[in-house]
């Protein structure tokens, strides 16, 4: 594998270098050229800052991370306003917002939504007005992401998902060893959900609204009667054709449980078969 004329090793290589740098030394005069081929692999999906190894599980890829970082620390401001008086955006000159034509094949309607450099948009997808995503992020084809939805940094999503309406796909870029959120394959994530810390959401798994997941949330599964929950060194799993929906959980000692208060909880209820199916299609139409 090469990312324009240098192999992948070499790029690793010296975005290492240049991160390891102690903190207030010059700019090396080779770090716009490293972070513009870094940014354009993870554009061009031969590189991520997330992959399912050979074990099942998701990882964070650490070098890439770093590059990211590097990105930020080495970036001066700069003013990225559009033509005319609109809009006004400054930012670090190495992440502008990515521009598209025709040849990429995504539909991005009018409306004021970005993606940044550094993130890998399949051919298929379908950006609603105003959504953002953000560098090192990973977006399979035929996914829509909706109003106001957020795809965060170094989040990695599947094919044909729905990121639902002002639902939030956390980010993570330190510790740099830290795992992204992940949602696979045929997910479909409803309105205002959030999911955060690393959560992995396994493939054909549907968020009704609402549904909020991050490490220290479990998630009570009524089917198999069994509880999920985060590891030490693990994130929290969502089973593949889980339907989870906002649940309750009763506080049963002390002050609380004699106010009678409970804490939010999510529930799974079934697993998808047709019938989800057939309410959770993606319109092609749309398309």
């Amino acid at each position: 594998m090469s990312v324009t004329g240098i192999g992948v090793a070499a790029l690793e290589a010296r975005v290492d270098e240049i991160f390891a740098l102690p903190s207030g030394s010059e700019t090396p005069r080779d770090t716009s050229r490293v972070v513009n081929q870094l940014l354009e692999a993870l554009e061009a999906g031969t590189v991520r800052s997330g992959v399912l190894g050979a074990d099942g599980a998701w990882h964070a890829v650490p070098w890439v991370k770093r590059g990211i970082l590097v990105a930020f620390r080495f970036g001066k401001l700069a003013d990225l306003s559009p033509g005319g008086d609109g809009f006004s955006f400054v930012d670090k000159d190495t992440i502008p917002p990515q521009r598209f034509g025709l040849d990429r094949g995504v539909r991005i309607v009018p409306g004021g939504s970005t993606i940044r450099r550094g993130a890998y948009v399949a051919p298929g997808v379908v950006c609603m007005p105003p959504m953002f995503v953000n560098v090192g992020s990973y977006i399979g084809a035929g996914t829509m992401i909706d109003s106001h939805a957020l795809v965060g940094s170094c989040a990695q999503i599947g094919a044909r998902c729905h990121i639902s309406a002002a639902a939030q796909i956390g980010g993570v870029l330190e510790p740099v060893n830290a795992s992204p959120v992940i949602i696979e394959d045929d997910v479909i994530v409803g309105g205002n959900c959030g999911v955060y810390e690393g959560t992995v959401v396994r493939a054909k798994a549907v968020l009704a609204a609402g549904v909020v997941l991050t490490r220290g949330t479990p998630v009570y599964d009524l089917v198999r009667e069994k509880v999920y929950r985060a590891g030490a060194d693990s994130p929290l799993e969502i089973p593949a054709g889980a339907v989870v929906v906002p649940g309750a959980r009763a506080v049963k000692s002390g002050w609380a449980s004699d106010e009678g208060l409970s804490l939010q909880t999510p529930v799974i209820v079934k697993y998808r078969d047709e019938k989800t199916d057939l309410a959770t299609a993606l319109e092609s139409w749309l398309r």
